[in-house]
């Protein structure tokens, strides 16, 4: 069985989880059955049965409109030369396309309509719990959220990422129940394991002899990096807090966690703030040497990053919410805080300063008790290990594409 997949982010252009999961997926079903990959960058892989071909839209044909326009715009014209290649590869035509976020949906739509084979999405988030892009995208997140509902509504179809996505989805679209099946992230147990490497650490500015609780992730309203930087002030004073930092949704967003981190800086030492993305290998250490993991995301559909700092055998500190509570289990592999959540959008904690609180309390009582920091790291190890293989996930995924292509005749 031939496979497209459509995706924003392939190696090496990864910001999100998102990204990670579309590399290890289409490797392991690469295993398994012929891969295609279309991303939004430019691009040229052949390995076995996994091919990975990149378009890179030029957009200086989009300088009439708003700055904010021209992300989903782009994301529209490179669906159109998605298909506009062809739904085939060297081999002949596809079977199944597989899409990856709002910004691919619409390469499926078409595929499925002009060439009439099965669509697939992989949800991993959802437009209309993300209200904070609108900062973003103004009028343009309408388009998003209109992509996003006529794909899931048209797909043959749809993988949640967790149990508590599968709920969002039925709740918010009109889809029959018996086309959303629940296939989780996973993680490469290999790849991602204890690393011990003092001398990386120090070269980023961080003690290796002195505890610290770690936060990776992107600059925006979802990750919660805000929550965390409140909650600084009441950490021990003995904890380096180390802040990996990646891309911001808007320039005004990176000045104000910039301008918060710097404010704290001048308050306290052991602050390290890395504003950038870093190679997997310096996260993988970073994860590996840090006492405490720290996820004070409002809302997060899986949490792959939680994975990754559990199968580095560290403990997370995590807000309660989403696919979160289905991979920390809480008291054994970290602790879980109850971010209370306004019931409308943009669904932002209630009560800031008891989230705040909460996160600083868990946080210090993990740090207080070694013994209990190393019990909570074997067993999220051994978790991973268990629960998240790469290879499971992708046979999950080929059995669907078969029982759809059975379906089919």
């Amino acid at each position: 069985m031939r496979v497209l997949l459509t995706t924003n982010e392939y190696p090496p252009y990864v910001y999100g989880g998102a990204g990670v999961h579309v590399e290890y997926l289409s490797r392991e079903l690469a295993k398994l059955t012929p891969v295609e990959v279309r991303s939004f960058h430019d691009q040229t892989i052949d390995e076995g049965q996994l091919r990975v071909r990149g378009i890179k839209m030029d957009t200086t044909h989009f300088a009439g409109c708003p700055q904010s326009f021209v992300s989903p715009l782009k994301a529209l014209s490179t669906c159109l030369a998605f298909v506009g290649q062809g739904v085939y590869d060297l081999e002949g035509n596809a079977e199944i396309i597989h899409c990856h976020t709002w910004y691919a949906h619409f390469s499926g739509i078409l595929a499925k309509i002009l060439y009439n084979i099965p669509l697939v999405i992989t949800v991993h988030s959802l437009e209309p719990l993300r209200p904070w892009k609108r900062e973003q995208l103004g009028r343009g997140y309408d388009l998003s959220c209109w992509i996003e509902k006529t794909a899931l509504e048209t797909a043959d179809a749809i993988i949640a990422v967790s149990r508590s996505t599968r709920d969002d989805i039925l709740r918010l679209f009109n889809v029959e129940p018996t086309r959303v099946v629940v296939i989780p992230n996973g993680i490469d147990t290999e790849e991602y394991q204890p690393t011990h490497d003092p001398d990386a650490i120090t070269q980023l500015g961080i003690d290796p002899n002195r505890p610290y609780v770690l936060f990776v992730g992107r600059m925006t309203r979802q990750k919660g990096l805000y929550y965390l930087l409140q909650a600084i002030p009441h950490l021990d004073p003995k904890l380096q807090v180390v802040l990996c930092a990646g891309d911001a949704d808007t320039l005004a967003m990176q000045r104000e966690m910039e301008e918060m981190v710097h404010e704290l800086q001048s308050h306290r030492d052991g602050i390290v703030w890395i504003p950038k993305m870093v190679s997997r290998q310096t996260t993988i250490t970073l994860y590996s040497h840090a006492a405490i993991f720290c996820c004070p995301s409002i809302y997060e559909p899986f949490g792959i990053i939680n994975l990754e700092a559990m199968a580095c055998g560290t403990p997370v500190v995590g807000s309660a919410v989403g696919g979160i509570n289905e991979v920390v289990v809480d008291g054994e592999t970290g602790v879980l805080v109850d971010p209370q959540l306004s019931p409308e959008p943009p669904h932002d904690p209630s009560s800031p300063a008891k989230f705040e609180h909460g996160l600083a309390s868990a946080i210090n009582r993990l740090a207080a008790d070694p013994a209990l920091l190393a019990r909570m790291g074997q067993a999220g190890r051994e978790r991973v290990e268990r629960h998240y293989s790469w290879r499971s996930i992708a046979q999950q995924t080929y059995d669907l594409y078969r029982r759809l292509r059975s379906q089919r005749g």
